[in-house]
Parts: structure tokens; sequence; C-alpha cells
């Protein structure tokens, strides 16, 4: 009885943790997109003429920073579910 206590016992820690991972994951990518969004803007302010590279860099970027995230709430989901 005691042990069947402490497995549910840890399956809810995990649980918890699942959700703090998922959710650190998600509030990390958006202040990095919108850092990048502010960078960007700031640089195209500086120089107008490159709005095109800047723009597609932070296109490039935001993609990456958002696949990072995905991949880390998939994780949690994982261990969540498995």
């Amino acid at each position: 009885m005691m042990f069947l206590l402490a497995l549910l016992e840890a399956a809810g820690i995990a649980k918890l943790g699942a959700g703090i991972g998922a959710g650190i994951a998600a509030v990390g990518a958006g202040i990095g997109i919108g850092r990048i969004g502010g960078s960007a803007m700031e640089a195209i302010a500086r120089q107008p003429e490159s709005t095109s590279d800047i723009r597609s860099n932070m296109i490039i970027i935001a993609a990456l920073v958002e696949g990072v995230a995905f991949f880390a709430v998939i994780v949690c989901l994982l261990c969540l579910f498995l």
C-alpha cells in the first residue's frame, strides 16, 4: 500500500514538472522572439536600405527559436504520458 502511494505521488510530481517545463519553454520562446523583433526593428531603423536582409534573417532565427520551444513542449508531454 505504501509503495502504491509513493508511485501515485511521484506521478503527480511528474505531471507538475511537465507542466512547469512546458510553461517555461513557452515563456522563453516568447521572450526570445520579442527580443529578435525588437532588435530587428532597431536595425531597420538604423539602416533602412537593408530591410529585406534583416527581415529574412529575423524570420529564420524566429523559426529556429519556435522549433526549440516546440521540441521542449513535446519532451514535456512525452514525460507526462510515458
